[in-house]
């Protein structure tokens, strides 16, 4: 697997700053003239089923900004289909769209719609996930070997609350497609490899996901459980693949015993961490990375230059591409209160009838 290295500068305080809270959902066109002068930016959401956080976050997010900015807007999700993501891209572009935001689906084919969106004279941005070997003139994500460390750090943490020795840990790795889930484990390996190295724990079975598919990872996850019995903790690259994991656990009474990772604090991820099934989750504040790319969209649509607090080295197109990149935080039981204080979470979404007590004692007001 490729390896991404990331490298931040001293301008991201300043960056952070100067992000400004937006929000909405649909993609509508302003008939202003300052919209008019903005030109219109189209954004392209890879899938529904890898994690809720497109469809709920993301697009309510990227929409509201570009609502309150005044500027014409186009946003639509591939729902995993690369012919498809190619066709919407196409579109955008007859449509009108001066700035291309993408989330890829794999490098290869997002790799085509950047190269003929550059040909077109069109800006392009590559969001949350960089498209290797390929031609963005900006990417903005958060640091993600700093979220995959947070996960190795943080099954870490929970193996020691149990007071596990030499457990053998499963890895359900993220899609192979995904330069992500590439940097993901490179942060939890350099966790776990020295641990591994020092006896300290047991490695067990290592697979990646394809397509983050989290009915696969159920399935991947059961024959790691049937092949090695004895496994005692789950790196699972994300709360999809967690919960998948966990619903395997259940099934053989081992739920709460095993420690699971997490990442992305959805719903399911923080109820499953309330419940003392899942030890932990990464938080991205998507609030974020959305404002930061809409303020970089509305810049570019406007003609201006865009503002980076730092580079992305693309090992594959041997270039280091302006970037925008951002913190993660780890969240475990005493801290889930954080994700609804920060309005990512609703209180009336996570603290449902079964979990109305588990809420109360978290410190969830």
């Amino acid at each position: 697997m490729r390896k991404g290295i990331l490298s931040l500068t001293a301008a991201s305080a300043a960056l952070l700053v100067g992000l400004t809270a937006c929000g909405g959902s649909s993609a509508k066109k302003s008939g202003s003239t300052t919209a008019a002068k903005k030109g219109k930016i189209g954004v392209i959401l890879p899938d529904s089923k890898s994690s809720a956080r497109w469809e709920t976050a993301d697009r309510k997010y990227l929409g509201e900004a570009f609502k309150a900015a005044g500027v014409a807007y186009d946003i639509q999700n591939a729902q995993g289909d690369k012919n498809a993501f190619q066709t919407i891209a196409d579109q955008m572009i007859t449509n009108g769209a001066t700035v291309l935001v993408i989330v890829n689906l794999d490098s290869g084919s997002g790799k085509a719609v950047l190269d003929k969106a550059k040909a077109q004279g069109v800006a392009t941005i590559d969001y949350d996930r960089l498209t290797l070997g390929g031609s963005a003139q900006y990417y903005v994500s958060f640091d993600n070997t700093a979220v995959g460390k947070l996960q190795g750090e943080g099954l870490a943490k929970c193996l020691t609350d149990n007071k596990a020795t030499k457990p053998v840990i499963a890895e359900l790795n993220g899609s192979p497609t995904d330069n992500n889930a590439t940097l993901f484990k490179n942060g939890y390996d350099s966790v776990l490899k020295p641990k591994y190295a020092s006896g300290d724990y047991i490695k067990g079975p290592d697979q990646s996901v394809p397509d983050w598919d989290n009915v696969q990872g159920g399935t991947i996850f059961e024959q790691m459980l049937t092949k090695q019995k004895k496994i005692a903790g789950v790196l699972a690259a994300n709360d999809g693949l967690g919960n998948a994991a966990i619903s395997v656990l259940k099934k053989n009474q081992l739920n709460g015993k095993v420690p699971v990772t997490g990442q992305d604090a959805t719903v399911q991820g923080l109820q499953n961490i309330l419940a003392g099934d899942q030890c932990m989750t990464v938080y991205k504040a998507i609030k974020q990375e959305a404002d930061a790319t809409a303020k970089l969209a509305i810049s570019l649509a406007s003609g201006q230059k865009g503002e980076t607090n730092g580079t992305t080295n693309d090992p594959e197109g041997k270039r280091d591409v302006p970037s925008v990149l951002l913190q993660p935080k780890a969240i475990y039981k005493d801290n889930v209160k954080d994700v609804v204080t920060d309005g990512f979470v609703s209180k009336a979404e996570l603290c449902t009838a079964a979990f109305v007590a588990k809420c109360t004692a978290a410190g969830i007001q």
